[in-house]
């Protein structure tokens, strides 16, 4: 094998440098093992929150403006978010509210007039 020196103050010192180097080879496997550990996937991104109140304007397919919960499934993909103030305003200036989600009922607003 090696020969090794004699006395015991050589053999510390050589004791001292093979664990400073063994400590410096594991902290270099450790570095590559994480190199090589594939990246965790992305986080989703986040939802967007659901508004309180929607409204549809009247165009094709809607033929008046129309008042929405913000998760009413028949409001479509043309639901634009609005403050419940304003859903307010715009039920009382004769906009029709949803005969799914009945966002009058919440609202406080009195039923819509045959």
């Amino acid at each position: 094998m090696y020969d090794l020196p004699p006395d015991l103050d050589r053999l510390r010192t050589l004791e001292t440098w093979l664990t400073l180097t063994l400590d410096r080879v594991r902290q270099q496997i450790k570095e590559v093992e994480q190199r090589q550990q594939p990246a965790p996937p992305p986080a989703p991104a986040p939802r967007p929150r659901t508004p309180d109140w929607g409204i549809v304007q009247a165009g094709i397919g809607t033929p008046t403006t129309e008042i929405h919960r913000g998760d009413c499934w028949a409001a479509g993909k043309t639901l634009q978010p609005i403050s419940t103030e304003r859903a307010r305003a715009e039920l009382g200036d004769g906009a029709k509210p949803c005969d799914a989600c009945r966002p009058d009922r919440p609202l406080g607003m009195p039923p819509p007039q045959p």
